[in-house]
């Protein structure tokens, strides 16, 4: 089997150093949200949790009625 131009790059280790700055470049890159994004955000992702949650609570809740009814 021959080996593709990919490995090669594989056989390259790169130094801790030139990771962190790396890192430290794509950080810049990134677009940040701002604070009242961030906010409404949470608020989204918070009402969610909670619908969700009350629909697996309710789920639970009529399944566990359920289950007594048939066996008690």
């Amino acid at each position: 089997m021959s080996t593709s131009g990919g490995s090669q790059s594989r056989d390259k280790r790169t130094s801790p150093a030139t990771f962190y700055r790396q890192v430290v470049a794509e950080l810049r890159k990134v677009v940040w949200p701002t604070q009242e994004q961030l906010i409404t955000y949470f608020i989204v992702v918070m009402v969610f949790v909670v619908v969700v949650m009350s629909i697996v609570a309710l789920l639970d809740l009529g399944f566990g009625k359920l289950v007594f009814a048939v066996f008690a």
